[in-house]
Order: C-alpha cells, then sequence, then structure tokens
C-alpha cells in the first residue's frame, strides 16, 4: 500500500512520536510509507529510517487558516503524483484537510482519536473523521461515540504500542551515577515525571504531593522532564513550597530509557489522558507506576497490580501511594515485573502496525 501520516507538527510530543514509530512500523511491513507535516527535530529521525518526509505549512490549530490552502494544494499534487491509497491523519487540523483531500484525490482517509476534545461547533461542522476511526483506547472509544455521535461500527480500539527494543537498554551503576549527578540529582529516592508542562498534566498535583512525601523522606527528590507553557508557574510553586533543593527540571529528551533507569517511581497525574504512551516507557524499564484514574489509563494501569492508581487532583493521595512504593520494596518490584511481562506481551509496536494495517485493507475494500 502507498500511505500518507499526516500530522501537525514533528516537535517532540506523543503524536509526532507514534507518527514516526508508526511509519517505521509500516515500512517493515513492505508499505511505501511517508509523512506529511510543518517538520521539526523528530524529521531527522524519519530520515534515518529511510522514510520521506513533506513539509508543509500546516503548524496551526485553526481548521480554517488561509495558509493550509496552500497546504491542500501541495498535498493534493503528491497524493496523485505519487498514487497515495491511505490518508491517515493525527490530529484535528488534518483531519479536516484530509476529509477535503478524500474527496478530490480518491485516496481513502482513516483518522486516530489520540485523546479528548471539546464538542465545539467547528468540530461538529467539519466531522472528518475518516471512513474509520482508530481511538488509542476504550475511553476514548466512548467519547467519540457519547460526545460526537461516532458510530460504533466506523471506531477500532488499537491501543498504543512502543519500539521495546529502544528500552531494553542496562545500564551499569556508575553510568545510572554520572546520569543523576548530570541533571543535578542528590543521592536518595528519585520520583520521576516526563510529559510536557501543561496543566492537563497535573504536575502541579505532583508538586504539592512532594511536599508531603519529603517530610517522611528527606532525601527523596522529583525529576521533571519536559517543556511548555506551565514552566515558570510551576517552578514558582517549587519556590513558594520551599522545595528547591529536592526538584530539578530539565528539557524534553528524545531518548527517555536514560531517565527511567534513574528513578525509581514514575508518576502521571494527568488530570486527562487518552492512553499514556510514556506509560508504556515506564513500564517496558521495569518502573513501578502511579498514574491518575482518568482516561485510557485503565488499559494500562490496573491498580495494586501493574501499578497504582490514584483519584486526579490529590497530592495527599499521590503522597500516599509514592511512599508505600518507596517504603515498601518488594511490593514496587512485583507491580514493576508484572507491569513490564504485561506491555512486552501486549503493547508491542509490530502488532500495532499490523493491527493499523487490518484497518487500511478493510477502508480498500469498502466501496466508494
Amino acid at each position: 500500500m502507498k500511505i500518507l501520516l499526516l500530522t501537525t507538527h514533528l516537535r517532540m510530543g506523543g503524536v509526532p512520536i507514534y507518527v514516526i514509530t508508526l511509519a517505521g512500523a509500516l515500512k517493515k511491513l513492505n508499505h511505501d510509507t511517508c509523512v506529511a507535516s510543518a517538520g521539526g527535530e523528530l524529521v531527522r529521525r524519519l530520515e534515518r529510517q529511510g522514510i520521506t518526509h513533506i513539509t508543509v505549512d500546516i503548524d496551526t490549530k485553526s481548521e480554517a487558516h488561509p495558509k493550509l490552502l496552500v497546504a491542500l494544494y501541495h498535498l493534493f499534487w503528491f497524493i496523485k503524483e505519487n498514487g497515495i491509497e491511505i490518508v491517515h491523519t493525527h490530529t484535528r487540523v488534518t483531519q479536516v484537510m484530509a476529509g477535503a483531500l478524500s474527496v478530490l484525490t480518491g485516496a481513502r482517509h482513516v483518522s486516530t482519536c489520540h485523546g479528548f476534545f471539546k464538542p465545539r461547533f467547528g468540530r461538529r461542522l467539519f466531522e472528518c473523521w475518516g471512513r474509520r476511526v482508530v481511538a488509542i483506547s476504550e475511553a476514548v472509544r466512548e467519547h467519540l461515540v457519547n460526545d460526537f455521535k461516532v458510530k460504533k461500527s466506523r471506531i477500532k480500539v488499537i491501543h498504543n504500542g512502543i519500539d521495546q527494543e529502544a528500552f531494553k537498554k542496562v545500564y551499569s551503576d556508575e553510568e545510572k551515577k554520572a546520569m543523576r549527578k548530570e541533571v543535578g540529582l542528590r543521592d536518595g529516592p528519585v520520583i520521576g515525571i516526563i510529559a510536557r508542562l501543561s496543566s492537563v498534566k497535573g504536575h502541579k498535583f505532583l508538586i504539592r504531593a512532594m511536599k508531603i512525601v519529603t517530610e517522611k523522606i528527606r532525601d527523596a527528590q522529583l525529576l521533571i522532564v519536559g517543556e511548555g507553557e506551565e514552566e515558570v508557574a510551576l517552578k514558582a510553586l517549587v519556590s513558594q513550597l520551599g522545595l528547591g533543593d529536592c526538584v530539578v527540571f530539565t528539557r524534553t529528551v528524545l531518548d527517555t530509557s536514560w531517565v527511567h533507569a534513574i528513578i525509581d517511581v514514575f508518576v502521571l497525574p494527568s488530570i486527562q489522558e487518552g492512553l499514556g504512551l510514556v506509560l508504556l516507557e515506564a513500564l517496558c524499564c521495569g518502573r513501578p507506576v502511579v498514574a491518575s484514574d482518568v482516561g485510557g489509563i485503565y488499559s494500562v494501569i490496573k491498580d495494586g497490580i501493574t501499578g497504582l492508581m490514584v483519584p486526579p487532583k490529590d497530592p495527599e493521595a499521590l503522597a500516599d501511594a509514592v511512599l508505600r512504593l518507596l517504603e515498601d520494596r518488594e511490593f514496587a518490584d512485583r507491580l514493576a515485573r508484572n507491569g513490564q511481562e504485561m506491555v512486552r506481551a501486549h503493547f508491542t509496536l509490530e502488532e500495532v502496525a499490523k493491527k493499523v494495517e487490518r484497518v487500511y485493507q478493510e477502508v480498500l475494500t469498502q466501496k466508494q
């Protein structure tokens, strides 16, 4: 098949990483796969896999932005000249674009819904979900059915998968000690989070939880990996709570395996989450996990079996869960082993690609 994956940009983030890993997996299945976006630092990773990237200026959140007309023109000719059969979209703007491109070119449109949207007028006016919608979790599927009235028959739940080989590296104690020192961590247990610095990720509740944790475990530290619009506010909260000596911020990184190697507990205190790709990475690396009971996280974290679930926006519950894992290492290790086994068995990138491939085959056999 000739496939075009279409997303807004390829800067660091969950959706862009999903796109480039899916592109690589589809290529391994011998599909002619290319990606179109406004570009970003992840383009180099695509190029290393030998996958073509088409740069189009579509980095906007407005479905009606005038610059999209120019991008539509370029994509129209690319699809026609290259015989593209499937256009697979991953963001709201690209869904609307693909709705038009599908009509103009005859290419079949498939979309993936990675999270939750407010049912605004524009999304109802320009439905544009495509012939099939891939939902990354059961919770996202219910959101599509309940809030956007998408027929269940059009939706296929395909959980995220990860390139597990990238998270099997073993670091020596000396390497871990050097990496901790490099980011500014001291000796002592480390709680970690990897997520963009956005209010929806719940960092402020984790920071407040750290105030409670450090009252019982004085040498505990928090490593926050990510960038975003909440950085100034979060650093101000750290200062306000007197946690400057035990909270470390560091920039977004592409290779997160070393982060998981130096932390003792991984926490994702999101207010809203489609599934949580970073949870799969943490579990694959054998980290015990605490996560909010929101969205599709229950598809990954079974409370008390593969991790601990806590109510969202609850610093006390977060602190209690983190302390339990730090103080009961046998329990933490059991959860980590269970989570690692589950991810390695059921969340492989190869399986995701095969399921997506079957969706493509279904839409290609449909009548126009």
